[in-house]
């Protein structure tokens, strides 16, 4: 796959918020108003687009998503956080650095489109069924060049871990999943990610108001935060594993007060290393 060189501003700006309440622990704000990040992007060409993956659940495992209905776009836990996750990274991609961002896209790993894509994104990979077809054909994209990040699954429920390592041992054979070390150029491509920022980035259920009004990130139970990487034989990363925490959210709430601000930047320059890193190496 062909690499451009790029050309990218590594200073970090503010994420702009938005006067919007907060309704709870483990809730949703039902209504957020007008938001141009919950709708679908409009086309647009780019020399990048975050392309987010389909893919089909475990059977029994299945969640039906009503927005995800009501926009024609499917169900399954795929599409967890669509399309504001997507549209915000787009935005701060844009905005942070010198790439030529399109709109936000999604298809299935069978498309014949996903070979111009150097980048990928999964949600809630400890729940995908991958097919032989769709493990060959991740194979073949990773081999050639692509890149994956993997986001927002959990060892609340160890057999996440189980179906995700089993199946990328399908994908890569032979192919450990090792922490990324804090010397890898996945920490320091753009922005320096020191030891203080390992640690876990919530979603919105993990956030719980207290009487006193501050709202305040309770981590699971049993859990820790894991940055894990594997390579494709050659030296060279082909997919980031976040473990434990959820970039996601963190993209997706960015423009809400009670989300906190120093967890949405620190998830802006994970996303933009693992871009910068599968564009430049």
């Amino acid at each position: 796959m062909m690499r451009r060189s790029l050309v990218l501003v590594a200073s970090v700006a503010a994420v702009a918020l938005a006067q919007l309440g907060f309704q709870g622990y483990g809730q949703r704000v039902p209504e957020r108003g007008h938001d141009p990040f919950e709708e679908v992007a409009q086309p647009r060409g780019g020399e990048f687009h975050f392309i987010r993956m389909e893919y089909t659940d475990l059977p029994g495992r299945h969640r039906g998503f009503g927005y995800s209905s009501r926009m024609g776009q499917g169900s399954g836990w795929w599409i967890v956080d669509w399309p504001a996750a997507d549209n915000h990274f787009t935005a701060g991609l844009q905005r942070l650095t010198r790439i030529d961002v399109g709109d936000p896209r999604h298809l299935g790993l069978l498309d014949n489109r996903l070979f111009d894509y150097p980048w990928i994104y999964a949600t809630q990979t400890g729940w995908w069924d991958l097919s032989p077809k769709e493990i060959a054909r991740l194979r073949e994209y990773l081999l050639r060049g692509g890149y994956l990040m993997t986001d927002d699954f959990w060892s609340t429920d160890p057999s996440q871990w189980q179906v995700f390592a089993g199946t990328m041992a399908q994908v890569l054979p032979g192919q450990e999943i090792t922490d990324i070390d804090l010397a890898d150029a996945e920490r320091h491509v753009i922005y320096d990610i020191e030891e203080k920022d390992l640690t876990w980035i919530p979603g919105s259920r993990h956030l719980r108001r207290f009487s006193d009004g501050s709202i305040v990130p309770v981590q699971p139970e049993g859990t820790e935060p894991q940055w894990k990487s594997i390579e494709d034989g050659n030296g060279h990363t082909v997919v980031a594993v976040n473990y434990n925490t959820d970039i996601g959210d963190a993209w997706e709430f960015a423009d809400v007060p009670y989300y906190p601000e120093k967890m949405t930047a620190l998830a802006y320059r994970y996303g933009i290393n693992y871009v910068a890193y599968a564009m430049t190496h």
